[in-house]
């Protein structure tokens, strides 16, 4: 199967690579709305993170690692380095703009911006403890026509963590884990979904 799979890609590299980007985006909303304890999962929020996905972040994404590479070819310390900086300083900040200000548009929020003026600084410092290792590894290890599978991947833990800033958080690190540690068992769970 995984054979089959690989293939696939590489014949078909763009529809493979934005569709499994797309699909763990999404996932990640689910993975958020589990740990938020909810009866119920918001299907609607899912499918406005898919569509911000599918649309922008998986073809932003494939096309991006296809142009880094291209200005800078190769596995070379420097080259490496050269993507991840561009990479951290120029597609991070774009990516991460677009999933507050899209998904503020699609809920149908009269100032789509607010959730970013109040949230893109914090998630994008957070940002910086988690991508550039990833991205690190991708650009040296990783073959350009898996790149965006292996971004997607660990975009799928990136997600849980914007679905939850974007619902629920600052943005900080440290205001996600306190989440994930989850409400006081003293409260009720009307007392824990105010929150």
């Amino acid at each position: 199967m995984r054979t089959t799979v690989l293939e696939k890609v590489k014949r078909y590299p763009w529809l493979t690579n934005v569709t499994l980007y797309g699909c763990l985006f999404a996932g990640g909303d689910c993975v958020h709305q589990w740990f938020s304890r909810k009866k119920n999962i918001d299907w609607t929020h899912t499918r406005k993170v898919a569509l911000v996905a599918f649309s922008f972040h998986g073809n932003f994404n494939y096309f991006w690692m296809r142009a880094l590479e291209r200005r800078f070819p190769g596995r070379s310390v420097g080259m490496v380095l050269r993507k991840v900086l561009l990479d951290q300083t120029v597609a991070a900040p774009v990516a991460t703009s677009v999933f507050y200000t899209g998904l503020s548009f699609l809920d149908g929020k009269n100032d789509i911006l607010q959730d970013w003026r109040d949230k893109f600084l914090n998630t994008y410092r957070t940002g910086l403890m988690y991508w550039p290792f990833v991205q690190f590894l991708n650009f040296v290890l990783v073959p350009l026509y898996l790149r965006t599978t292996f971004t997607g991947c660990c975009a799928f833990l990136w997600a849980t963590f914007l679905c939850f800033s974007q619902q629920n958080g600052d943005g900080t690190a440290s205001s996600a884990v306190a989440w994930i540690l989850g409400p006081q068992k003293d409260q009720s769970p009307e007392e824990s979904q105010v929150k």
